[in-house]
Formats: C-alpha cells, structure tokens, sequence
C-alpha cells in the first residue's frame, strides 16, 4: 500500500528506470488487476485514498490509471495527465471520462463491459418476472398474514413485446436471457445496423412505439440520451407498457415516470438506477423530501435496486480480468 509521499519515492527512482511505468488505481478493485499489472513489471501506487487534488498534483508522471467512478477525468484531469497512455474503467458506463478530449491528447479510454453484460441480463429478467407476476407485493403481503391469491394473479412473459433500446453488451445480454420464455423481441439502436440475431429482430424506434408491452433501457449516458424518457416519449407508446432502466438514472425522468405511473400508461416499473444517484455511484441526494421518490417507493408495482444489476460476485471477477486483458495489450 502506497501514500502520496511513498510515491514522491517511486518517480525519484523511476527517473532512471524506463523498465518501470506508474499505474495509479484510484477506485478500489480486484487483485486481479494490481496482481497481473505488478507480474509484467508495473509500478502500481494505491491512490484509493488519495483526494482529487492529490492525484492532480502526481498525475503527470503517470503512464495509465485505473478506476471506476470516484472521480471525474475531465479537461483538467487530461491537461495535468502529461504522460498518460490509458484510463482503464472498471465497468461499462464512461460518461464521468472526456473520452473525446481523451482521444485528441493520445490517451486510450478502456472499460470492460462483457465483464457484467450477464449480470445485467439476468438481473433485467429477474425484474420483469417479479413484476408481471408480482412476487414482491404477494411477499409482503403472505408475511403479514395476508392471502390474496386473485389480486395477485400475474402475467407470462411469452405473451409480452419486449422492446429494448440499445443493443451492445447489456441489450444484447437481455435478449438472450430472453429467449427460452416464448416473447417477441424487438430491437433499436440509433448507432448500429444489421444486428438482427436469433435472439431480438431490428427495428425502428417506431416499430418500438407501435408493439412494445415491456421496454428495457441499455443506452449509455450522454447528452442525447439524459432524459430521454420523459412525457413525450411516453405518449408515443400505444400499448400501455412495462419499463426497465438497467443503465443510467437520468435516461429517465423521473416526474414524467410518476405521471405515466398514475395515468396507468406505464403499469409497472423496475429501477436498478434512480435519477438522484450521485456520480459515484455510491450514494444518492437526499430523497426524503422528493415527492417523486416518495410515490415510487409506496408503489406497489415498481421495483427498486441500488445500482447492482452489474454488481456480482462473477462479475467482479470478469470485469477485472477482462479489463486486465486489456491493459496488457497497450503495452
């Protein structure tokens, strides 16, 4: 374990040795990653506790980081960054990286989505059983000695139109969850063609509008996707429909979810991700006050996880060796 003055000793002595090159790991991660870059001769230095202006302050002498969303890599990051070869990111998700300032400096932006595209399949599925059938609510309710068989009746999932919005990694993971229940798939993404596969078939957004009865969110978040699910976008939808947001909180806005809720044009919905998620990941604002938080926590027919869809025991694993993999082939 290294602290910022231990480390003031590594570039001393890395001056006169180009066989060492500095990787700062600034979020915690598996021993995978430090054990495998420290085997092909890596300097590896614990900046886990170091704060913003620490690592600003040692940066330049860095040949990649690592980490996952603690802290933000923007313009002043990269301008401080003189020697980077590469961000490496623990996960999918790399709205808190300038990959495109990134990219006009040199520097590689890595991430490791294939590491938990099956984790999110799976905790996707899960999600939508629970709420066609409502197992949460019926739970609840025979605990408190309560046996209410016909309130209770549920859906099968072989007679829904699943549209889902983005097709890479996670969509894609879905789709294949999927294809043992018998249901029509639907598939868009603004960014990609001739994806149609055994599992989901291509379409239009459109198309989406005019058949989806459940649709599942797996797009990255940018400047075109936040919010892109508000009152507009859901009034497009013919069929009254199941939502699933398995990507970033602010795809969706949260008061147009609470209208759609009320108004019965969305039946039902399952949240790995909430709106007021702080950038880490690890927190969220206050809720307590919102009283569009507070709608969706009473409802009975909406489902709410923090941010673990991705978050396995497995994936832990994948995500770091695959991002170790990688690394590796930088150099």
């Amino acid at each position: 374990m290294h602290d910022a003055s231990w480390f003031s000793l590594i570039l001393y002595h890395c001056e006169f040795s180009m066989m060492k090159r500095i990787v700062l790991i600034i979020d915690d991660v598996h021993s995978i990653i430090t054990d495998g870059l420290n085997k092909v001769g890596f300097d590896v230095v614990d900046a886990t506790k170091w704060t913003r202006g620490e690592i600003l302050a040692q940066v330049a002498n860095a040949f990649g980081i690592v980490l996952r969303s603690r802290i933000n890599v923007d313009r002043e990051f990269v301008d401080a960054a003189k020697n980077l070869r590469y961000v490496a990111r623990v996960g999918a998700g790399m709205e808190t990286i300038d990959v495109d300032y990134c990219a006009t400096k040199g520097i590689l932006c890595l991430n490791s989505p294939e590491g938990n595209r099956d984790a999110v399949g799976e905790h996707t599925v899960g999600m939508l059983l629970s709420l066609l059938n409502n197992l949460n609510r019926a739970d609840r309710q025979v605990k408190a000695g309560e046996w209410k068989r016909e309130m209770n009746r549920g859906r099968e999932l072989g007679f829904r139109t699943v549209g889902i919005i983005g097709y890479g990694n996670m969509g894609s993971s879905f789709a294949r969850k999927l294809s043992g229940f018998g249901c029509k798939v639907l598939a868009y993404d603004k960014y990609k063609t001739g994806y149609s596969d055994a599992y989901a078939d291509e379409v239009s957004l459109d198309d989406i509008f005019a058949n989806a009865d459940v649709l599942s969110l797996h797009v990255p978040l940018t400047a075109e996707t936040k919010y892109m699910v508000d009152d507009e976008f859901v009034a497009k939808f013919n069929n009254p429909f199941v939502l699933l947001n398995a990507s970033r909180g602010p795809v969706v806005r949260t008061s147009a979810l609470v209208s759609a809720l009320q108004s019965g044009k969305i039946v039902a919905a399952g949240l790995d991700v909430i709106e007021y998620e702080e950038t880490s990941f690890e927190t969220t604002k206050k809720m307590s006050d919102n009283p569009d938080f507070r709608f969706l926590a009473q409802c009975d027919n909406v489902i709410m996880s923090p941010h673990i869809a991705g978050w396995t025991v497995e994936s832990k694993v994948k995500l770091a060796q695959v991002l170790l993999d990688k690394i590796l082939k930088v150099g």
